[in-house]
């Protein structure tokens, strides 16, 4: 996969992360002391928040992959 498709696959995620934390913002658990360990959307918010490290990595290792190659 290319860097180019993995960058617009992290775009689309960020994307999808706002608009969670914006909805995040305005939920009455929210307010609560410790609220976002009891909260989905947080932990809808976490596993994008992953999802993105590891498309990071991968883009980081195409990166240097390409870098080599042209050594």
């Amino acid at each position: 996969m290319s860097v180019d498709k993995l960058q617009e696959q992290v775009d689309k995620l960020q994307d999808e992360r706002e608009e969670l934390e914006e909805k995040c913002d305005t939920l009455d658990l929210c307010k609560e002391d410790a609220g976002c360990s009891k909260c989905d959307v947080f932990k809808k918010i976490e596993v994008i928040d992953e999802k993105i490290e590891k498309i990071e990595e991968q883009i980081e290792d195409l990166m240097e992959a390409e870098e080599d190659d042209d050594d």
